[in-house]
């Protein structure tokens, strides 16, 4: 392609914009508060409790609530790709770092946060990959620290990112579910 045939790469044709809502995250964590982690979940979830701003970013919802799993789930959109039409790695950790994390709430309803994240990536996503499932079980629930396993899969259930995680437990007793 010689330069007189390149397009204005700046161009308004080229030009792409997105517009993110989300709810201050403050008052939601004091309206979950009362709530078990499991019933926190499911408010967010069924729509009762509004989802963090990330998931807002990125686009994606909660799917499945069970005890010690959580689904997410991701129409994919040309906003998360790189130049090369491939999601950006970094999407599949903010899934599964966020369903991995959720998981252990249902179980603990204690906070807690990522000490470690390992990802082993097996297939590319794009915009094309279908709606993408993120998956987060428990495999340890400790005192002070807990183990987790994720799985991200495309729209036609191929496997294409295996993570596992360490999560640091915060103050607090569990509470009751």
């Amino acid at each position: 392609m010689t330069a007189a045939e390149t397009p204005d790469l700046h161009s308004p044709e080229l030009t792409r914009t997105r517009v993110v809502e989300w709810q201050a995250p403050g008052p939601v964590a004091s309206a979950a508060m009362p709530m078990s982690g499991i019933e926190a979940m499911r408010a967010i979830r069924d729509g009762h409790l509004p989802p963090p701003p990330m998931a807002k970013l990125i686009g994606f919802r909660m799917a499945v609530v069970d005890e010690g799993r959580i689904v997410m789930e991701l129409e994919p959109h040309e906003s998360l790709e790189n130049t090369i039409g491939l999601l950006h790695g970094a999407t599949a950790a903010a899934l599964l770092d966020t369903a991995m994390g959720c998981a252990i709430s249902t179980m603990a309803g204690q906070t807690s946060v990522t000490l470690d994240l390992k990802l082993t990536y097996l297939r590319p996503l794009s915009a094309r990959s279908g709606t993408i499932s993120a998956e987060g079980k428990v495999i340890k629930l400790g005192r002070q620290t807990s183990y987790t396993e994720g799985f991200v899969r495309d729209g036609k259930g191929n496997l294409a990112v295996h993570a596992t995680a360490t999560f640091s437990m915060l103050g607090g007793e569990p509470k009751a579910k």
